[in-house]
């Protein structure tokens, strides 16, 4: 199926045509994709290159800026050639790919976010078996799983919807996400169903193993000296910033198709926009400026950089 979708860009005063400000418009999305690609990739190369930050938190957190890189790089290219052209189309085919990263790797988010907390929570409240937990093979097949059940699970809802009736051809919104499901003639029942199952799957699940194991860490943590309690909200306080962010991206996500609530343009350009380029750069802020290894590793960079 090749069907051409007219993909309707949204303005701040809902009647100006993107037209008139396109070329502002690419010239700060530009902007913003340069500065992911280069605060992203800069937190990854500290941590590869560092031997001392081959430790499992700091290698979740690679993965996870990868996971920005790779969201990145599948929206904005796209973005960036629509800014630039009078109409802005998209084939359905390319649809479904885009509308499979974009879920493939913010499911994967909530899976590393879930690991990222039980590797603190042995850290803190089990010690001494962290050790032997925490190998690097254990490591290993975490950061698997956070990518191949994604991918499984994202696959056979694109395979479903590949097979859908397509009666509409204009999609409201800047990017090809769960509002497709808009454009078919008639809700399919197995879809819906099976969207439902990954959504327990996806979010809900993850999110209560992390409350859980927050939970006990703030229980252990209260018990113990100001010195651990220090340590453990340097750890996890940058995990809790960015799981809330997220979460509260996700689920606007998700419940923005099933409300049959008409948003104004103004509302859904500002959560388009917080989604594709908020949460891509807040991340390497954060675990750069609140892990302290981190955080001294990008200052002595910047230093050495300064002398040049």
């Amino acid at each position: 199926m090749d069907n051409e979708l007219n993909v309707t860009y949204i303005t701040f005063d809902g009647h100006v045509e993107v037209q008139k400000y396109r070329y502002l418009y690419f010239v700060i999305m530009f902007t913003a994709y340069i500065l992911i690609i280069c605060s992203n990739s800069t937190i990854v190369g500290i941590i590869v290159i560092n031997k001392s930050l081959h430790e499992p938190m700091y290698i979740f957190i690679a993965a996870l800026l990868i996971n920005s890189l790779l969201f990145s790089t599948a929206i904005y290219p796209k973005l960036l050639i629509d800014f630039l052209s009078e109409k802005q189309i998209i084939s359905y085919s390319a649809c479904l790919f885009q509308w499979f990263i974009y879920y493939t790797l913010g499911i994967s988010e909530f899976f590393l976010l879930a690991v990222m907390s039980y590797d603190r929570y042995l850290s803190i409240c089990k010690p001494l078996q962290y050790p032997t937990i925490m190998r690097k093979t254990t490591v290993n097949m975490f950061l698997i799983l956070a990518w191949i059940l994604p991918v499984c699970q994202v696959s056979v809802g694109i395979l479903l919807s590949a097979n859908e009736k397509l009666c509409y051809f204009n999609l409201k919104g800047i990017i090809c996400n769960s509002t497709v499901q808009k454009l078919h003639c008639g809700s399919s029942t197995v879809l819906n169903i099976y969207g439902l199952i990954v959504f327990v799957d996806a979010i809900p699940l993850p999110l209560l193993f992390i409350l859980f194991t927050y939970t006990r860490i703030f229980i252990i943590t209260y018990r113990s000296s100001r010195e651990v309690r220090r340590k453990a909200a340097q750890t996890c306080l940058p995990h809790l910033l960015v799981l809330i962010n997220f979460s509260c991206l996700s689920a606007y996500d998700v419940l923005l198709p099933r409300l049959e609530i008409d948003f104004p343009k103004t509302v859904r350009l500002i959560m388009s926009l917080q989604v594709i380029l908020y949460h891509p750069l807040f991340n390497p802020i954060i675990y750069g400026l609140k892990m302290k290894e981190i955080y001294k590793h990008l200052k002595r960079l910047f230093c050495q950089a300064k002398v040049i």
